[in-house]
């Protein structure tokens, strides 16, 4: 069996689509499924065989007949269906995050690769995408040095985020009735009712759909260079909310109600109400922002000494990931 992502997502996938379908109906042809599905047809092939000894299918001719729908332990696990960009994208925000990599911290291509089980190429690919934003800035050899998220990135990230969404908001107001959008955006506002109803254990799961609102508005400006800020703003944006653990269910709270202005507003199809609720909503974002990176800076700065300690701690030169990080005591 293939063991790639690609396969295995492409095969959850069609397992959601027989879910909808009738018992006894045909799933479809050959080049039909990879068209919908986005894949080569030696990949539809590969999957229907599996389906067909699954007993979810049955071959009949080039009918493919849907004997019975799919089952839990049928799907491939997530994290097995995840692109090799998504897993080093999450490793290394991960290292962020809990303050393994800090500003002016140098990092290794090679390391990287071997700690997240992945080629070199791939993490280079990723790191290279920061690196044209500022975050990151290249050494000779494999090497890089993060330089941080700072104020002032995050000012220039919001202002054009602003300048991008509001924009990509207010064309709602011109998309017709049937648009498909709609059908999105309404199953975005379930998933935020659903998530509401089980906040004591579920809110650490609001920068997923956070993630999934904003690049939805963002893909009605069908805009390349808008798709492209929108990866990063989604990185920064999903990361950062994790930043502040004090108050994050609170925060995430107050953030569905924003969304759920945010998304009316959207469905009145109303020029000047979707520009006060996206306003509303992104001066929040902007803010939250600021005070996460704050409250990083803080966190990565070392605390008070008295004189006879501060000969212990001194500005290290920076070292490989995977190396002890100083000590800030």
């Amino acid at each position: 069996m293939k063991t790639n992502a690609i396969y295995k997502r492409t095969y959850n996938q069609c397992l959601a689509a027989i879910a909808k379908a009738e018992i006894g109906s045909d799933l479809g042809t050959e080049i039909g499924l990879s068209q919908t599905f986005s894949v080569s047809r030696t990949t539809i092939r590969a999957i229907i065989e599996a389906l067909t000894a699954a007993g979810i299918l049955q071959l009949e001719g080039r009918r493919k007949t849907v004997c019975r729908h799919p089952r839990a332990p049928d799907y491939f696990p997530a994290p097995e269906t995840e692109s090799v960009r998504t897993i080093v994208e999450k490793r290394f925000m991960e290292l962020v995050l809990h303050r393994d990599i800090r500003p002016g911290q140098q990092i290794n291509n090679l390391d990287l690769a071997r700690q997240f089980s992945v080629s070199p190429s791939a993490v280079r690919e990723y790191l290279a995408d920061f690196s044209q934003c500022g975050l990151l800035e290249r050494r000779p050899g494999s090497s890089w040095i993060f330089r941080g998220f700072d104020h002032d990135f995050a000012r220039e990230l919001s202002d054009v985020r602003e300048l991008f969404e509001l924009e990509a908001a207010q064309k709602f107001a011109d998309l017709a009735p049937e648009d498909p959008i709609w059908q999105t955006l309404a199953r975005i506002e379930q998933a935020h009712r659903a998530l509401l109803a089980d906040m004591e254990n579920r809110y650490q799961e609001f920068s997923q759909l956070d993630k999934a609102l904003h690049s939805l508005i963002n893909s009605v400006s069908h805009n390349r260079f808008v798709n492209n800020f929108d990866a990063l703003r989604s990185l920064v944006f999903h990361y950062h909310y994790q930043w502040r653990k004090a108050d994050e269910k609170q925060r995430n709270i107050a953030a569905i109600q924003e969304h759920f202005a945010y998304i009316a507003a959207l469905q009145s199809r109303n020029r000047d109400t979707i520009r006060a609720a996206a306003l509303a909503h992104l001066r929040t974002a902007r803010g939250s922002l600021f005070a996460s990176i704050e409250r990083g800076s803080a966190a990565s700065r070392p605390r008070a000494t008295s004189e006879p300690e501060k000969a212990l701690w001194a500005p290290s030169p920076p070292v490989a990931l995977g190396q002890p990080v100083p000590s800030e005591t």
